[in-house]
């Protein structure tokens, strides 16, 4: 097998009953996928989702004994591990990915903390996309009383909005609607039966970098509003943070050190296009909670805006005081 650098990983979430197998299992079926090594977690002692996706065999590995996204993640790491040290051996086919399946009550975040902090594993895997499920007739529901539902859908890059059949246009729209309001840097697409168009969640490039080009179309109106999402247990809001002039990145690099350090479990997802006054691409920034991925260059602008654009979504932060106190940073560095 060729060496093509770190194996991509797409993290599928989604409330309960939403679809997430289905649409796992047609992904599977689609040949862009390629050779795909499946991580299914569940509940319990007994699994069964991942009968559903495919016969078991040695690329499948289930998780037992609880949620991959909190208490098991040395466990999540030594089923990465593991593929890892069976493909290499070739005692499994070659695979050219990987696919983690949560539970419906799962929280991206311990996930992505440990392919970005576990030394070996960022060494050989890298996040290609996060995926959220929703479905049409619960969704708006499960977001207004679920603060996991709130969380895989603010955590994701990619949306897909399942079982529409079941439901009215006017509830689809709504619920698209809310969801661009939660995490407006987010693609959303429509499934049906769990079939969606693949070709985005399988694409070489940085995670999200296909869908950077969302932040160049906020309006100045969309750019200055803070949203209020609210749910039974969190009050989210999200904020495009814009700046004229180029940013200083030492400086910036420290004030977001100190924020997350402070209210990491409040900052949902952090994603944003920085001008660091280089002359090459935007410096791609992306997180989720106290999780950070390494700062990478982009080749190039995805528009002509120079500015720069943060988006943050965070639940029982003031925005409005986040926004002053980068600005104020900012300010001094401008200064020195």
């Amino acid at each position: 097998m060729t060496d093509r650098g770190p194996t991509p990983i797409i993290i599928v979430s989604g409330f309960l009953g939403s679809g997430k197998t289905t649409l796992l299992r047609n992904l599977l079926a689609d040949p862009r996928a390629g050779e795909v090594a499946v991580i299914v977690n569940e509940f319990g002692e007994v699994g069964i989702d991942h009968h559903l996706v495919r016969k078991t065999d040695a690329r499948t590995t289930l998780l037992r004994n609880g949620c991959v996204c909190c208490s098991m993640r040395d466990d999540l790491a030594e089923a990465l591990r593991g593929l890892l040290s069976q493909r290499q051996r070739g005692t499994i086919p070659p695979f050219a990915r990987v696919v983690i399946e949560t539970t419906g009550l799962a929280d991206p975040a311990p996930i992505l903390q440990t392919i970005v902090h576990d030394p070996v594993i960022r060494n050989h895997y890298r996040v290609g996309r996060v995926v959220a499920t929703i479905d049409a007739p619960g969704g708006m529901a499960n977001l207004a009383t679920y603060g996991e539902a709130l969380r895989q859908a603010a955590a994701a890059d990619h949306i897909a909005v399942t079982k529409q059949d079941l439901t009215t246009p006017a509830t689809i729209a709504a619920l698209k609607e809310r969801l661009r309001a939660i995490n407006p840097t987010a693609t959303i697409s429509d499934a049906s039966f769990g079939q969606i168009d693949f070709g985005a969640l399988v694409a070489d490039g940085l995670a999200g970098a296909a869908y950077l080009g969302n932040l160049g179309d906020l309006s100045p109106a969309e750019i200055a509003a803070s949203t209020p999402i609210h749910a039974a247990s969190d009050r989210v809001s999200s904020r495009c943070l814009v700046f004229e002039d180029p940013l200083n990145w030492q400086m910036f690099g420290i004030w977001l050190t100190m924020l997350l350090h402070r209210h990491g479990d409040r900052v949902l997802r952090v994603k944003g296009l920085l001008n660091v006054g280089e002359e090459k691409g935007p410096l791609l920034l992306e997180g989720v909670q106290h999780v950070m991925h390494a700062p990478r260059h982009l080749g190039e602008w995805p528009d002509d805006d120079r500015r720069s654009r943060i988006v943050f979504i965070a639940r029982d932060l003031d925005l409005d005081r986040v926004d002053a106190s980068l600005r104020v940073f900012q300010d001094v560095a401008s200064a020195v």
